[in-house]
């Protein structure tokens, strides 16, 4: 073993090559010496985001997945649709690193006192090659966890955590007082309950089952709609009036639900006693698109006046807008409620070969609520 074999790994690489053809391989990458401001990290557990899903897979068909071992490695194969390659023109024969955030130990440090203050420690990261033995992160990049704290319980301090706090944060900055939630028995959306309850902030959940509104329920949660139930229409217009929420934050992106919470909105206002001119309200109602659970057109039905927006939001942006100082803030709440308002908890733990396994695949490629999947890279 050479001193410096710590700096050798597997790392999950996924390519589109211009064939048309998705391979995901595990390769082994050998990384520099951190500079002054980086360390070396040994991940121990990354979680699989629905935001990891898209560079993961890209426009792949995962209906046509196969597997097979290559010099002793586990190698998948998908193809990706003629109509959908030009949407994969930035990434066509670029081998890709996946996996946005996780948590584990420095094993080397560069030269400032940031760095070598983290040396030995455990800590959560983010970036974006995850789901690899070993990485390179800056130190700006990474959170000291507090003594004692699972690598499995740090893993998830940032993606979720920080949207949660970022959507409650923007609602403040818009100037709303309450919010939508949709795809809310997620492990992002339980957060968002738990923090709102925290808050005193009312809160909307819209949710796919009656078992995803009990399991709302049971967290506390006062309004849960269920929107395949035949009155979603009308009992989402009066929890928003009762509510008076005129944000929202939609992970599902496809389809009419955008559209369906705006009309709802314009309408719980005209039942509040708004008056309405001949362009509808003069009350602004927003809804942010934050996710691809659908990924078919969002259809807009402009029947809700001309007082509206929509747009994407995103959550590195978001901390850009706010700046260091409020993000410093925000992360350092996550570090105090970290075994409370924004615990994860999850369905299965897989090792990096696992992750390639088209078993597993099929469970966590779905993005299904109540499916969140851990990795452990070292395992």
């Amino acid at each position: 073993m050479t001193a410096f074999s710590h700096r050798t790994g597997l790392q999950l690489r996924s390519q589109i090559t211009a064939a048309g053809r998705l391979e995901l391989s595990l390769v082994s990458v050998t990384l520099p010496a951190p500079s002054a401001d980086e360390v070396l990290v040994r991940v121990e557990a990354a979680p699989i985001n629905p935001s990891d899903i898209g560079p993961m897979f890209g426009a792949a068909d995962l209906s046509t997945l196969q597997a097979q071992t290559v010099d002793g490695r586990a190698v998948v194969w998908a193809d990706v649709p003629q109509r959908a390659m030009k949407a994969m023109a930035g990434r066509v024969d670029r081998s890709l690193s996946v996996g946005l955030e996780g948590a584990g130990t420095v094993i080397e440090a560069g030269d400032s006192p940031e760095a070598q203050a983290l040396l030995g420690r455990r800590v959560a990261l983010f970036g974006e090659a995850m789901y690899a033995q070993v990485v390179k992160a800056r130190v700006g990049n990474c959170l000291p966890l507090p003594a004692g704290t699972s690598a499995a319980d740090g893993a998830s301090c940032f993606v979720n955590p920080l949207t949660a706090l970022g959507m409650v944060e923007t609602m403040r900055l818009e100037g709303h007082h309450a919010l939508v939630h949709t795809a809310a028995a997620s492990n992002l959306g339980q957060m968002l309950v738990r923090l709102c309850a925290k808050d005193g902030i009312p809160l909307v959940n819209i949710v796919r089952s009656p078992a995803q509104v009990q399991q709302l329920r049971d967290l506390g949660a006062v309004w849960v709609l269920d929107s395949t139930a035949p009155q979603f229409t009308e009992q989402l217009t009066d929890a928003l009036a009762a509510t008076g929420a005129t944000l929202a934050f939609d992970a599902i992106g496809g389809g009419r639900m955008a559209t369906q919470i705006l009309s709802c909105m314009e309408a719980a206002l005209l039942q509040s006693g708004k008056s309405a001119g001949r362009y509808g309200t003069t009350t602004l109602k927003q809804v942010y698109v934050y996710g691809m659970l659908d990924t078919s057109p969002t259809e807009v039905v402009r029947n809700f006046g001309m007082a509206w927006g929509m747009g994407g939001w995103l959550l590195f942006p978001f901390l850009g807008r706010v700046g260091p100082a409020r993000t410093l803030a925000l992360k350092q709440r996550v570090l105090d409620e970290l075994h409370t308002t924004f615990a994860s908890r999850y369905t299965k733990t897989v090792s990096l070969t696992e992750l390639l396994d088209p078993t597993e695949i099929a469970v966590f490629a779905k993005r299904a609520t109540g499916q969140k999947y851990l990795v452990e890279p070292n395992r």
